[in-house]
Order: structure tokens, then sequence, then C-alpha cells
């Protein structure tokens, strides 16, 4: 039976050898709009793993279009560039296209030197705070122009496709949207005077390109936004789009103000498949799927029950750049797939930084951190199996070294399975797994349930050691804190204990928060509880999400600062704080644990003393470094490296990169 994930597709007259599209994503890795080496190497490095289509991007049509840190396609000065790009790409192996893009009001003004952002209307944006100025129809032309003008630089630097995004918020879909498009004239009001703005941009493109040359549109299948475009306006829409200019659709989803989450690891995968086949029942040009597809067999899935014709697979080939080939050779054991923590990819750019990735700690680095073998090997001992551990180790031995992990428990993975506890986090415990796959790939002993002493150290006598140890749970200094109804967040992730119907936590940031969602999950109604009452219509759906977010814990969150979750990533963080809410969990912002009493937790908050009634109190400080070997290690005289939380509480990113580096640098 052949794999419908490697059979070729064609989009005009261009034909692609697989399913797989790269999706445009911003990356960060262009200077003053110039393509870089960095940039370059990136896609190199996908194209070599197998992808059948890489688009590039965005790139900018006009100086209002966005920010410097993007590709330019606004100025003939930017195709030489351009054109080395394209040639990465096609002279690895997948063909290229580059994405066009106009910001609109989700551009900042202080990335255009104090210039007012434009939009259909002046309709402030909730995620920039500002308020746009609204195009004259004269301006509207310039700006189709600039379309038309930016994609003929595409074809002309030796892309061999162009795609328009037409969604997510931006320019066009502002145009498109009831909500920001407030005008009077031919391109406001009806859903038709919507559209013309986009129809004719892609109008004025595929003139510019001529009729052989492939226009791909990315478009949203549904805004997420009430009141803005639902399905039944964007399929029109599709309609439209196929109907003329279009040679394929891809389909996005949400605004990047909608309250769905997209893009984190509470999207279960492939969930956002039912838009693409919404839209690829009426059109009859090539629709791709997109978002959260991480895995081989959810994209095959989706091509094989006709959900779409190609899957658009970003983060996950940020992830593996060889997960296409690793799929075409039947070694998907081996991937390391995207579990969509957003750390090094969106929090990155919320910091102005290019992408990195959580999972692969070469991402973004392709050509700065290209591996040298060293001569003569040495043997390394690395202590901990944990993310900093593994990774270390897999870089040291990357090096040619003789490395052994050590691990005192009885797997591999160490804090990256407490991370994987709450819902919607299960991802977490797949890389843990990956990364352990890896390790034993690369032939590394693994001594499991293998506790380090100096005496192991001195009788292994390696050359050099990283110390991985990582961290433990710090217990308040508080009276009352060894109670019998006290019990700490670390074993109520880990499963070790039990609580009570009525819960508090001390302490809000991420471990209390996601124990707090832990907890308040509990006795609510599985997936596949709801979807079996659902279709047997034995509850109302109103009775239904009752039900999937009322469970059988009263929890209550107590957080000294003023507000819970600051140390949770920006992607991540918002998703968090709402379905605290959601789920019914009280949070107590600026209080002060005084007492864990038999009742309770005593807590002082604006000068008065409360009690807050519990069975239960769970103890979420944070976390202290372990590093009990380091002393040890240097009276024996053994170099060494300590990586991860043994040196420096942290994030999982943090971890995964300090291990890498620790083990490159040996």
């Amino acid at each position: 039976m052949k794999d419908p994930l490697f059979q070729p597709i064609t989009i005009n007259r261009l034909v692609v050898k697989n399913r797989i599209y790269l999706p445009a994503m911003h990356l960060g890795m262009a200077v003053e709009f110039k393509v870089t080496d960095q940039l370059t190497a990136f896609y190199a490095e996908r194209a070599k793993g197998g992808a059948g289509m890489i688009c590039v991007g965005y790139a900018t049509v006009d100086d209002l279009s966005g920010n410097s840190q993007n590709i330019g396609a606004h100025d003939d000065t930017f195709i030489p560039g351009l054109a080395r790009l394209a040639a990465a790409i096609k002279e690895n192996g997948a063909c290229s296209a580059v994405q066009l893009n106009h910001a609109g009001r989700y551009n900042f003004s202080f990335f255009l030197d104090g210039k007012q952002p434009v939009a259909p209307s002046p309709v402030a944006s909730r995620m920039t705070g500002e308020i746009p100025r609204a195009l004259t129809e004269a301006e509207i032309r310039q700006t189709i122009g600039a379309f038309a003008a930016a994609a003929l630089r595409v074809k002309t630097a030796g892309f061999d496709a162009v795609e328009v995004l037409s969604g997510t918020g931006y320019l066009i879909s502002e145009f498109l949207s009831p909500l920001t498009n407030r005008r009077t004239d031919q391109y406001g009001g009806s859903l038709e005077n919507r559209m013309r703005f986009g129809l004719q941009v892609m109008a004025a493109v595929r003139s510019a390109v001529g009729d052989d040359y492939p226009l791909i549109v990315r478009m949203n299948g549904n805004d997420f936004m009430p009141g803005g475009n639902g399905r039944l306006e964007l399929q029109e829409y599709a309609r439209a789009l196929a109907a003329g200019p279009a040679d394929a659709l891809c389909i996005n989803v949400g605004w990047h103000e909608a309250r769905v989450p997209q893009i984190v690891t509470a999207v279960p995968r492939g969930v956002f498949a039912y838009l693409a086949k919404d839209i690829r029942e009426r059109v009859d040009v090539p629709v791709i799927a997109s978002h959260r597809i991480n895995d081989p067999a959810t994209a095959r899935e989706m091509l094989a029950d006709g959900m779409c014709d190609m899957v658009a697979m970003g983060r996950s080939l940020i992830a593996d750049p060889w997960l296409p080939e690793k799929a075409r050779r039947r070694k998907e054991d081996d991937i390391i797939h995207c579990i969509a923590c957003a750390q090094g990819c969106f929090d990155h750019l919320f910091q102005l930084k290019h992408v990195e990735c959580m999972c692969n700690p070469r991402a973004g680095h392709e050509s700065a951190l290209a591996v040298e073998k060293v001569s003569p090997p040495k043997k390394v001992m690395v202590v901990g199996g944990g993310p900093a551990g593994m990774s270390a180790a897999l870089a040291a031995h990357q090096r040619g070294h003789r490395v052994t992990l050590f691990e005192s428990s009885n797997r591999l993975g160490g804090q990256l399975f407490l991370a994987a506890a709450p819902p919607g986090r299960a991802e977490f415990a797949c890389l843990a797994e990956d990364l352990a796959r890896q390790v034993e790939l690369a032939g590394i002993p693994a001594r499991l349930g293998c506790e380090v002493k100096k005496t192991l150290i001195r009788n292994e006598a390696p050359d050099a050691v990283i110390l991985a140890t990582g961290a433990t749970p710090i217990s308040l200094s508080i009276s009352g804190n060894d109670r019998l109804n006290v019990v700490q967040a670390w074993d109520v992730l880990a499963d070790r204990v039990t609580t009570g119907r009525r819960v508090v936590i001390i302490g809000g940031g991420a471990v209390g928060v996601e124990t707090a969602l832990f907890l308040a999950e509990k006795g609510t109604l599985s997936a596949e509880g709801i979807k079996f009452l659902l279709v047997n219509r034995a509850e109302d759906p109103e009775t239904l999400f009752e039900m999937a977010t009322r469970g059988t814990r009263q929890v209550t969150l107590v957080e000294m600062l003023d507000k819970v979750g600051k140390d949770i990533g920006k992607s991540t963080r918002w998703g968090m704080m709402q379905e605290l809410s959601r789920i019914n969990v009280a949070t107590v912002t600026g209080a002060k644990a005084l007492e864990i009493t038999a009742k309770g937790l005593k807590i002082e908050k604006d000068g008065r003393v409360e009690t807050i009634v519990a069975d239960t109190v769970v103890i979420a400080a944070g976390a202290a470094s372990y590093n009990p070997l380091e002393a040890a290690v240097k009276e024996l005289g053994i170099p060494f490296k300590v990586a991860g939380d043994a040196g420096k509480v942290a994030l999982a990113f943090d971890a995964v990169h300090q291990g890498f580096r620790a083990g490159m640098e040996i």
C-alpha cells in the first residue's frame, strides 16, 4: 500500500515530491530585511531533511507591512538575497515559496519609526494597544500594487511559488472581518465588499506572475473572534479564491487575539483538520491543513481520511528537520517531536530574539553549532538522566567521546514527567521518551537506579564529568509544615499522594498553577465520555460543558505576589490563566502564608488574618538546585561542567540547551 505522505502532488504546473509543506514562520533571523547565512542554513537543513515544499517568510510588501527582522521583498535590492535562499532550498531537494504579507494593525509604531500602522478602519488592536490609521482608496490601490510587485520579485529570485497570507488578523483578513472593517465604501459592508481587497490582491499577484506560476493563499478556516469571520463566511471566501486566482489553499486558524489556543501543547494533535476538510469539500484546488501536526501518523491519517491534500508541518520541522526522511524510511520511532511548548519559538519572538527550540538545540544555529569530532576521545561520565543530562550525553557522544549516563531513578526523563502531568501537557512526556530513544540509538550506556557517590566516580575514573542532577522541591519554613495534611506539589503531580476535596496550594508560580490544573481536573468528564454522551444526545451541550470543567476538588491558589504564573512563558500563560478561571480555581494574590493548621491555611492579606479552610495543603514554593557531587569531583581533580537545574533552576528549554553546550564543550 502506498504511503499517502509520499505521493507527489501538482500545484498549477509544479510537481511537489511529497505532501509535507513547511509553512512560513517568522524566525527573526533576517537583518534589516536581508537574508542572512543563518536563515539560509536553517532552511537548507529542512530541505535536506526531506520536506516536499518549503515556504519562507513572511516577506514584506511595503514599508508599513513588517519590521526589519522580516524577509524583505518590497524592494529590488532584496532580490539577490532571496535568490540565494531559493537556491539553498531547491539545491537540497525541496520546492520553494515565499509568503507575502502586510501586518496592518498588528504592526507596532516603534517598528515603523513612529509611523502609525494602517488598517481598513481605525479599530484598536488588543495585541498592540494602538489605533491604526484607515487606508484611503488610493492607498489601497498602492498596497495592491505592492503585493503584485513583491510577488514578481519572488518569481525573479527563482522561487517556485508565491503564497499570500490572508488570515491571522493581518491586513487582508482585517478587510475581510466586520470586526475591523467599518468602511462604507466599496471595501466595506457586505461580505462581497469585504472580500474585494483580498480578491484584488490575488488578481494583481496573478497578473504579475503569470498564469503558470503557482499562487497559494493561506487563509483562516475560522477566526475564532466573536463577531468576526466564522466558518461559513470563510468557506465563501475560499470558493471565490479557488474559482479565480488561487492554485492551492493553506488553511490557518484563529487570529493572534483569539482566545482559543492554537499553538500550545494543550491543543490536541491535528484537531483543526476539520476546517481544512470543510473547505476541501467546496473547492477543486489542493487544500493544505495546518496546526499541531507534529507526527507522521497524524499527518498520514488526515491525508488518508480525505481531510486535506497536504499537511503543513512547521514547528515539527524546527524540532526535527529530518522528520520527513525518517518517516519515508519507516524510522518514525527516531523522530524528535515538537511538543508545542513555545518556549524557544514564540516566546523568543516576543523578546525580539530569533527562533530556537527546546527539543532541538541546533535549531537556528545550524552552521555555528556544527559538530566537530575530537581526537583523542575522552571517557565522559554524565550524572543525571533528565533533559539536561540526556542532552549533554548526546552532544558529547556526537563529538566522539565515550559516554556513560547515570540516573538514580528507574527511567530517563526527570522533571519532564512532572511537567507532563497536568491536563493538556502530556507532550512533555513525549520529549522524555524521544530523548531516551536518542540515547538508545546512540548506543550510550544508561545505568538506571544507580545513585552516584564519590567512590563510584573514583572507580569509573572518567576524564570529564557533567553534573546534571537537577533540583529538589523547596519546603517552606512555616508553622505546621510537618502536619499530615501537608504534601509537596511534586508528589501530587507524580501521583504519589492523594488529596482531600478542599485543597489550598501555597505558591502561584508555574508549579503551583500546574498543580491547580491537575487537581481541578479530577472528577471531570473525559473527552471520550463527552463524545459518547453528546452523540447519543444523553445530555445537552451546556451540561456537558459543566461536566467537563467542574471536578471533585475545590482548589484555592495562594500567591504572595500580585499575579499568579509570572514565570510562565507569554505564549502559554494566557491560556493557563483562562483555564484556571474556567475550571473554577480560586486565586488569592498579595497574600502571605502564616501557618498551616488542622483547619487549613492561615494567611495575611491587606492587613487582615484569615483562614482558608482546606483538607489538604500543597506546598508549591519552587525548587532549589541539587548538586551534591561538585565538591567530590573537585577533590578528585576531574574536569567537570554543571548543566540544567543543578546549576540554576530555570526552564526545560534552558536545561536542554545547557546540557547540549556542556557536551559540546568537552
